[in-house]
């Protein structure tokens, strides 16, 4: 409602937004579950199929979102460029605007994913350059289905666990300059990388506890 008021003040349809002080508390279910780069490659060893591959390698190394992969094309691919052009998501059907303005814009794209890509593209059905880069093979497979079944444990919320764990790896434990890794995600705000898709490193944070000990002055019982 916030932002419908913002937009008729914008428009001058209204002159007030009464729900501009409003504050309201949202708490959600959802826990990522991080992956890390050991159990990503025993996930992708496990497809037989050539497109789950690819599409769960693609997320998993991008970040992408699962309404974002579905509207890839293969003119989305910048391969001289190495980076793949991220400005629409796929939405009821149809291509629709991305999540947010700071969504609208690219990702990397290393030479071991494009390698993939190219892989993947040469065994895929001879379409025009336009069409989709996960297309179903069957055609009375939807898209949708597609992310159902590349993984048991992720569909759309397990392609966002797959998102959630790059941004965890980048930050704890190749310690990836922060702002970096906003950029790969494509977050607006760097808190939200670093508050909602970043979790604490159980290691880091008890060695961080044992820096603590060993300034105390306390040493390590021998067993």
């Amino acid at each position: 409602m916030h932002r419908v008021y913002k937009i008729g003040q914008r428009h001058e349809l209204v002159t007030k937004n009464p729900v501009q002080h409003v504050e309201m508390r949202t708490k959600t279910n959802y826990r990522a579950i991080v992956i890390t780069p050991a159990q990503t490659l025993t996930i992708l060893e496990s497809f037989p199929n050539s497109l789950h591959y690819a599409l769960v390698l693609t997320c998993a190394a991008t970040a992408l979102r699962a309404s974002e992969i579905l509207s890839l094309r293969w003119s989305d691919i910048c391969w001289a460029e190495e980076r793949i052009r991220i400005s629409k998501r796929w939405a009821k059907g149809e291509d629709g605007d991305t999540k947010t303005e700071a969504s609208d814009g690219y990702v990397p794209l290393h030479p071991m994913l494009a390698d993939r890509l190219r892989a993947w593209q040469l065994r895929s059905p001879t379409l025009p350059r336009m069409i989709f880069c996960f297309r179903p093979r069957r055609r009375r497979e939807n898209r949708r289905s597609t992310l159902r079944h590349s993984l048991p444990i992720i569909c759309d919320r397990g392609l966002h666990n797959l998102r959630h764990s790059l941004s965890n790896y980048l930050v704890n434990t190749a310690r990836v300059q922060p702002k970096t890794v906003q950029g790969i995600l494509r977050h607006s705000k760097i808190q939200t990388t670093l508050d909602l898709y970043t979790q604490s490193d159980s290691n880091e944070t008890r060695a961080a506890q044992g820096e603590f000990l060993n300034a105390v002055g306390l040493t390590q019982r021998v067993q």
